[in-house]
């Protein structure tokens, strides 16, 4: 292992050396020639008295030094094209099935069944929203093997989409990141992948667990800090997915069984390179809060067992606050470097206002609409959109993403904000240019932001998970919510 990544680092140098052979010709060479050119008898007599060693030191220490520039410079991460996962329409569980098998389940009474038609209702979820066969049966069939092949089913089917649209072949994955948070089997699933389609046996892969929702965009950091030691050109897959039937909650305790209710089946894989050639949206930033020195951030989003030994996720009722300060402290750091300079100005003078005046005023609050065009904001709930559509000021159209992938999808946990993306562009709504803000939140409590910006918009003619066919159609639902 570490020799191939001797190997692989060697190899990276060396393309650096050749594509900028003449860069280290003439840091070497200007020193001689213009000596030289000059033709001082003065400084040639100088340049005799040199010992040799001082000679290989004046040659060298320039070219290290542009050597090790080219190797820590930061390189650009892209996307060159990403797909998600679309169920099969046997796999759907409209609003009243899953009412009447809760109906039906042994483990639940009259009383766990009306606090979960209530929460359905208000859920934002749609009939459209697709679980796995295993959850299909009454009782659900909660296995390992079970979980295995939905995992198989979602992953490759994902994967298959993205190979056909980019035309890659298999072989020039160079790094493989996988995200899936409740479910890690061994081997794992990017083992799992490489065993699928006969990736290369030096690939660099990982698989990350137990990060909850944020966990696709930090497979995109992770995939971008490998991309800058690997060679130009290098391509790294990103799956993110969530397997739920292992994980389905069989007890009473409310907080448990809101994940029952919100959570559904989906994937989304992402081919990301370093280089522009063919890319599709170039990664501006990317930034991280984690909140878990705090008891009731980390305790919010928690595996556990109930009384009865009954395992699931339980989501405490914080879980709003502790998003929306996590988001204020995202927005806090990366809003110096997204917002223009007429908003920046604004926050100044109202910060010297509110210090002069001994804090009468309130301070302004910039507007982030007039730094991005589009907003995926993970659809983890109507709460959560709610909350966060509410600290940013935006407009119903712009959180119209969200709410149209939390009622077709779910929540995919990891792959809903590629849901999210796919919509706007399916819409048409996605141009040259275009800047998308990416929120995404995580048990920990984790939030991530990542800044896109649009080089080349899809075409509308492309397959996707919003569209039949070769024909884009738009899922026109009418999001219902008391």
């Amino acid at each position: 292992m570490i020799s191939s990544f001797s190997t692989w680092r060697l190899k990276s140098l060396c393309q650096l050396i050749i594509k900028n052979f003449f860069s280290f010709l003439i840091v070497i060479a200007v020193p001689f020639t213009t000596t030289i050119l000059l033709n001082d008898a003065q400084h040639l007599v100088r340049l005799h008295a040199l010992r040799p060693i001082h000679l290989l030191l004046a040659a060298s220490l320039p070219a290290a030094a542009i050597t090790n520039y080219l190797m820590n410079r930061v390189r650009t991460a892209y996307i060159i094209d990403y797909a998600c996962f679309k169920a099969k329409g046997d796999l759907r569980v409209p609003m009243a099935t899953f009412i009447e098998h809760m109906h039906l389940m042994p483990f639940h009474d009259e009383k766990a069944v009306r606090f979960v038609s209530r929460v359905l209702e208000r859920s934002g979820l749609g009939d459209e929203t697709c679980l796995p066969s295993a959850l299909h049966y009454i009782p659900p069939i909660c296995s390992f093997s079970e979980a295995r092949a939905e995992a198989e089913s979602v992953i490759f089917s994902t994967i298959d989409d993205l190979f056909l649209k980019t035309s890659i072949n298999p072989n020039e994955i160079d790094i493989l990141i996988v995200n899936c948070s409740l479910f890690a089997p061994t081997p794992s699933y990017s083992d799992m992948i490489i065993n699928k389609y006969k990736l290369r046996s030096d690939i660099r892969s990982v698989h990350l667990s137990g990060m909850g929702c944020s966990a696709g965009l930090i497979s995109v950091g992770l995939a971008r800090n490998l991309l800058q030691i690997a060679p130009c050109g290098a391509l790294a897959l990103m799956v993110s997915t969530e397997t739920v039937s292992e994980k389905y909650y069989n007890g009473k305790k409310r907080g448990m069984q809101l994940a029952n209710i919100l959570f559904r089946m989906g994937a989304a894989a992402v081919l990301l390179s370093n280089s522009k050639a063919k890319a599709r949206f170039l990664l501006k930033h990317l930034f991280r809060t984690i909140a878990s020195d705090q008891e009731n951030a980390y305790r919010c989003a928690f595996l556990e067992e109930d009384e009865e030994g009954n395992t699931g996720i339980n989501l405490s009722k914080d879980i709003i606050a502790v998003s929306g300060n996590s988001l204020k402290a995202a927005l806090t750091a990366i809003g110096p470097l997204v917002l223009p300079t007429s908003e920046k100005l604004r926050y100044v003078l109202s910060y010297i206002t509110h210090k002069v005046f001994n804090y009468k005023y309130k301070l302004y609050v910039p507007d982030f609409r007039m730094a991005f065009e589009h907003f995926c904001i993970h659809a983890g709930g109507p709460a959560v959109i709610d909350a966060v559509q509410h600290n940013l000021g935006l407009l119903d159209a712009q959180a119209e993403p969200s709410r149209m992938t939390l009622h077709r999808f779910g929540n995919t946990s990891s792959s809903t904000l590629w849901y999210e993306l796919a919509y706007i562009e399916a819409t048409g709504r996605m141009k040259e240019g275009d800047r998308v803000l990416m929120i995404g939140f995580g048990s920990g409590y984790k939030c991530n932001i990542a800044v896109w910006e649009c080089i080349q918009p899809a075409s509308c003619t492309a397959d996707g998970p919003w569209t039949e066919g070769t024909t884009c159609v738009l899922w026109k639902q009418a999001i219902t919510m008391s």
